[in-house]
């Protein structure tokens, strides 16, 4: 990074649906780091925009298909969101969405990460169940994907514990 950087420009106020839109429409082009970027920007002048929080979160699982590494900054921005059903339905979704791009990338152990991952997704998404408002069935729409992808893939298991017996002094 250079030594000095140039400053980043603030959005006007005034812009703000122009740019949700703007980022909305980066995450349908497949271009989630656009995508954030735009909602950095938003988030800046109005740190609690609440639709800019949920498409940065989506912003970042949407590039977990290139790297994980967005995951502990998505989980880091749901104390943020209002509400708790959202905090629980997001955090389904993080796990959900992580749980997949592990199973496209592959490798040792991807299976028992992959279900780790996706139980843990089922957890939140009873959780955001229970909290639902009125005719809203996300949560269980998501929970059944999961459902699906665990047996439609014998490879998504759960690690085998360890038996006490063989841990050697």
């Amino acid at each position: 990074m250079p030594e000095n950087p140039p400053a980043l420009k603030p959005l006007s106020k005034g812009a703000i649906d122009a740019a949700l839109e703007r980022a909305l429409h980066y995450r349908l082009l497949n271009e989630p780091r656009q995508a954030e970027s735009i909602c950095l920007d938003i988030l800046a002048i109005d740190s609690e925009n609440q639709k800019a929080l949920v498409l940065l979160l989506l912003a970042m699982t949407d590039a977990f298909s290139e790297s994980s590494e967005g995951r502990s900054r998505a989980l880091a921005l749901l104390p943020r969101l209002s509400g708790e059903y959202g905090r629980a339905y997001y955090l389904g979704l993080i796990h959900e969405r992580h749980a997949r791009a592990v199973v496209a990338r592959g490798g040792h152990g991807s299976g028992y990460i992959a279900h780790a991952d996706l139980s843990q997704a089922m957890r939140a998404f009873e959780a955001a169940e229970s909290l639902r408002p009125p005719g809203n069935d996300d949560a269980i729409l998501r929970y059944n994907a999961c459902v699906r992808l665990i047996t439609s893939s014998p490879s998504i298991r759960e690690a085998p514990r360890a038996d006490p017996s063989d841990l050697t002094e």
